[in-house]
């Protein structure tokens, strides 16, 4: 699963949910344990088998609910796919945004390796960041999704270690008249990685 959809999973989740309604979402969830042995929560992790079950029920119809959920989570800045900005929407992502990059730590795990992939042990170096928290708001950060696994590197063992990247480019977090938004800027891969967003803006 991409950075992004992680991000996104539990609120998509919860909006698919109220958009669709207590027996709609039961019938979805049926089809797509009949069809692919998933739950709609699992299914999150590649879009396009959600995509597939809500075409069988609504046609072309799907594409107008899937731009709803969207809409309700984020929306692209620009038409322009080489920009990759956009706009977070929805309170628990943008909230899950603000707290890491609010925490010192965190912030300072995500900023080292914004241009740079580099694994773990070497973060916390540069970090100035002891072992034990360090690992802790690590996996934190993964499983948020806002460090994203960039490929492997072998230690002087020979050992495989995973190298980890920042989900965003960029960031930008705005207080407007007491209303928040952050707008957020995705790399090339990681937008290409989403299911999310290559099911819905292709």
């Amino acid at each position: 699963m991409g950075g992004l959809d992680r991000l996104l999973a539990k609120s998509l989740n919860n909006t698919i949910r109220n958009n669709l309604g207590e027996k709609t979402t039961q019938k979805v969830e049926e089809r797509l344990f009949q069809k692919y042995g998933l739950s709609l929560t699992q299914s999150i992790e590649e879009f396009h088998k959600i995509d597939a079950v809500l075409r069988e029920f609504f046609g072309a119809g799907a594409d107008g609910l899937e731009s709803k959920f969207m809409q309700s989570l984020c929306s692209a800045k620009s038409k322009n796919k080489t920009n990759n900005w956009f706009s977070i929407t929805d309170n628990h992502t943008s909230q899950t945004i603000m707290e890491s990059f609010g925490d010192d730590d965190k912030s300072a795990i995500l900023n080292v390796v914004i241009d740079d992939a580099k694994i773990i042990s070497d973060i916390l170096i540069d970090c100035k960041i002891p072992q034990t928290s360090g690992y802790r708001k690590i996996n934190q950060l993964i499983k948020d999704g806002l460090l994203v696994d960039d490929g492997y590197t072998a230690t002087s063992d020979g050992r495989r270690v995973t190298k980890y990247r920042s989900l965003f480019d960029n960031i930008r977090i705005n207080i407007v008249k007491n209303k928040i938004t952050v707008d957020v800027q995705l790399s090339r891969p990681d937008y290409n990685d989403s299911s999310v967003l290559q099911v819905i803006y292709g």
